[in-house]
């Protein structure tokens, strides 16, 4: 039976899911294919940045390489979905297993995020025995060396060359639910001792470690499940757009995540939802004006790349005048 006290333990998740359940719902009946398509890509980013959230908002580490997961759930679900007929002449390295097998979008997708929390439970390993800004540049390099290895096996994953012809069963209900299933595991993993011991690390080192907690476990506890959700938002990327290429998940989606979290507020599962939402809108609306509105006789156009530009503003300044994000922790 739920008490008091368990409704206000799923508070947070229950409203973010209601409300984007709304931008879902009027979306879907008052919006435009674009639009539409807009608010999934939208819901996807949740996801990922909800990802982040898991190990940067619960430790305080500053992660630049989780992006990189996003990309291996995104090739990952691309290996198990494709027709074999293209993945025979296409990515002539796979194992003969993946050549010739195709599994329903769904299980395609789990066993993507599963291979990208498998690789982070190997590289975590090793990245999560340092501390500070050696760990942070130490996720940077895993980023690199995501982006050089993919852009380069060619047989596997046909180099720098987009990999086409993946199914596109990704619209925005499924994006949504995909997205309400990751707040609430990053709500349930908040609220685990896992997620208590290392916000006690986060804000009290010293009295952290003085009360007997050990902070590698569950540091590799929240990469291992940051990077299976991750993972998953890469594949439903892939599913969305058809085609996988490794420039899409480097340097570009990495600053454009780091920022929404960071505006939204890296220590609150809110704060990542409402930064991404918050960042989509203005992006759309940077977009538009980029492409002219007409105002009567004059056109309204913004240089390109102003979007950039804006969001790098946007960060700067909350870093200076809300250093903890629009809804702080």
């Amino acid at each position: 039976m739920l008490t008091l006290h368990s409704y206000r333990r799923l508070d947070t998740p229950l409203f973010l899911c209601a409300s984007l359940l709304v931008i879902t719902v009027a979306v879907a009946l008052l919006g435009s294919g674009s639009l539409q398509r807009t608010a999934t890509e939208m819901m996807i980013r949740i996801v990922t940045v909800v990802g982040l959230f898991i190990f940067i908002g619960n430790s305080g580490v500053m992660s630049f390489g989780h992006i990189a997961f996003m990309g291996i759930g995104a090739y990952g679900v691309a290996w198990t979905t494709m027709n074999p007929a293209i993945k025979q002449y296409v990515l002539t390295g796979l194992p003969e297993i993946l050549r010739t097998t195709t599994l329903p979008w769904v299980s395609a997708s789990l066993l993507a995020a599963l291979l990208a929390a498998i690789v982070a439970l190997l590289a975590g390993s090793v990245i999560l025995r340092l501390t500070g800004i050696a760990a942070s540049i130490a996720t940077f390099s895993l980023l690199a060396i995501f982006n050089v290895v993919y852009s380069n096996w060619d047989t596997v994953t046909a180099g720098t060359s987009s990999i086409v012809g993946i199914p596109t069963p990704v619209g925005l209900w499924q994006a949504f639910g995909f997205c309400c299933a990751a707040i609430v595991l990053a709500h349930g993993h908040a609220v685990s001792r896992h997620g208590l011991a290392l916000r006690a690390g986060r804000e009290e080192p010293i009295a952290a470690r003085s009360c007997g907690i050990n902070a590698w476990p569950h540091l590799m506890v929240a990469f291992v499940l940051s990077a299976f959700v991750c993972g998953l938002a890469g594949a439903l990327d892939a599913q969305m757009l058809g085609s996988v290429n490794p420039d899409a998940y480097y340097l570009g989606r990495t600053f454009i995540c780091l920022a929404m979290l960071v505006i939204g507020g890296m220590a609150s599962l809110s704060g990542a939802v409402t930064g991404v939402v918050s960042i989509a809108v203005l992006i759309e609306l940077l977009v538009r004006l980029e492409k002219g509105v007409p105002l009567g006789s004059w056109l309204l156009q913004l240089p390109s790349g102003t979007q950039e530009v804006v969001v790098g503003i946007a960060m700067i300044a909350m870093l200076i005048c809300r250093p903890r994000g629009l809804l702080g922790s």
